[in-house]
């Protein structure tokens, strides 16, 4: 085992054995480890994890499944009344983070091939294999809830997400965002095109906007990403969708080298600190992408050129972003507004009033700005 891997040490029948420990947040292996199986109460279970104690499963695993139910519902807390919405999404948060803390602390082990050496366990191999690569033959223990996420990721790419504007699948892959939120696409498929002859695509994802401006008759399109996940993912996504000779993925921080007469950008809608991966589709530190977009694009636009930024102003809803900051960065740039166009978000939440950020998703808007240089 390389010295550098994490690796959980714990004791079991009298001897201290090991393996590699797998987290894609980065979570430290837990220091206190027991064995716990078919005969473990819920009710234990909860209390070591609340505690911090891990628990190495070597029961049966549908079992398992059952266990870490019976955990979230006692994990279930009402929340304190807050005094106000950033208040509220703060909360909301810090339990979301705590939730996840306790719960990853249920445990499966993991053969050398990914297998799971546990009675009535589903073969998880290709999961593992999409997430982790090919399997090197080394054990491991990962979080019964992150092994859940690998298999709810690798059964979204196989059936794939339904892109209406586009009229095709789109397939996510293991950490890179689902495009499950289509009112952003259907801005960036009613818009009027200032051009067709070349567009930028700057953090691309699963290239499902490469792939609509292409399917609108953009001759061609460079779809940037600095996550080696979304650039397999956009890649194949575009390969799938026959548009290799369109557009073309590649590794580059926010803009390809050159200038068009399209540039769209849609970048993470919340500033705040990324906890686990995946929410770099979320949370945008001290609004990093959505700064750098706006700098950059009057150097990297044509002349008569359109910079299109997609933005809900949630963050503004959640008191995460002053009213009028996004105007204040495009016009220190040396931009101006052109046209503005907006849609209402049509998913579950933003008519639950039961969700804790309600108040603040049934006002969202989510915008696609038309800008053009000064």
């Amino acid at each position: 085992m390389n010295a550098s891997t994490p690796t959980l040490h714990w004791e079991e029948n009298g001897e201290v054995r090991s393996a590699r420990w797998r987290s894609e947040a980065g979570a430290p292996p837990p220091k206190r480890v027991v064995i716990a199986d078919d005969q473990t109460k819920a009710d234990e279970a909860y209390r070591l994890t609340c505690e911090g104690t891990a628990l190495l499963w070597r029961g049966d695993f549908q079992n398992a499944r059952q266990l870490l139910q019976a955990m979230g519902r006692r994990a279930e807390k009402k929340a304190k009344k807050a005094a106000g919405i950033t208040e509220a999404f703060h909360q909301h948060r810090m339990a979301q983070a705590q939730r996840a803390r306790t719960l990853g602390l249920l445990l499966i082990p993991l053969a050398g091939d990914y297998a799971i050496p546990l009675r009535r366990a589903p073969d998880v191999t290709a999961a593992c294999s999409e997430a982790w690569g090919e399997a090197d033959g080394e054990p491991s223990v990962v979080s019964l809830r992150e092994l859940q996420g690998l298999i709810g990721a690798h059964e979204w790419r196989k059936k794939g997400v339904m892109i209406p504007a586009l009229g095709e699948h789109i397939h996510p892959h293991y950490g890179v965002f689902s495009p499950v939120r289509g009112e952003y696409v259907d801005l960036v498929a009613e818009a009027h095109l200032p051009s067709t002859e070349l567009a930028f695509d700057i953090g691309t994802g699963t290239g499902v906007l490469a792939a609509l401006l292409a399917r609108r008759g953009v001759q061609r399109v460079v779809a940037t990403d600095r996550d080696p996940r979304a650039l397999a993912c956009a890649r194949e996504n575009i390969g799938r969708l026959g548009l290799d000779k369109q557009v073309e993925v590649v590794d580059a921080d926010l803009f390809p080298e050159g200038r068009a007469p399209l540039i769209v950008c849609n970048p993470p809608w919340l500033p705040g600190k990324v906890a686990a991966p995946i929410e770099g589709a979320v949370y945008d530190p001290d609004s990093r992408m959505l700064k750098g977009f706006l700098a950059g694009l009057k150097e990297h636009l044509t002349p008569k050129g359109e910079g299109w930024l997609i933005l809900s102003d949630f963050a503004e809803h959640l008191g995460l972003r002053k009213r009028g900051e996004v105007l204040a960065l495009i016009e220190g740039a040396g931009l101006k507004l052109v046209a503005r166009h907006d849609t209402r978000p049509t998913h579950k939440k933003a008519s639950d009033p039961s969700d804790p950020l309600y108040l603040a998703r049934v006002a969202e808007k989510t915008s696609l700005w038309r800008l053009a240089a000064a």
